[in-house]
């Protein structure tokens, strides 16, 4: 006669879960955003002008990096 109290035991595994916080980082990103937003959108002259400066606002931190790395002649 099998063990009932084995066969229907169900084993439950307690995780921790991990948050990390980058509020401070995040702030600052989103303030650089915004400024990347105005001055696109200050040179833009037609809506794929705005929908570029939109894009560019978003992946400026590459385009950063990329000049450094150019400049450095790395």
């Amino acid at each position: 006669m099998p063990d009932d109290k084995n066969s229907s035991k169900t084993t439950t595994r307690k995780t921790k879960k991990v948050v990390k916080n980058n509020s401070a980082s995040g702030g600052i990103y989103g303030l650089a955003l915004i400024g990347a937003l105005v001055y696109y959108f200050q040179q833009a002259t037609t809506f794929w002008d705005y929908v570029l400066g939109f894009l560019k606002a978003l992946v400026w931190p590459a385009f950063l990096v990329y000049e450094l790395l150019k400049f450095l002649k790395m």
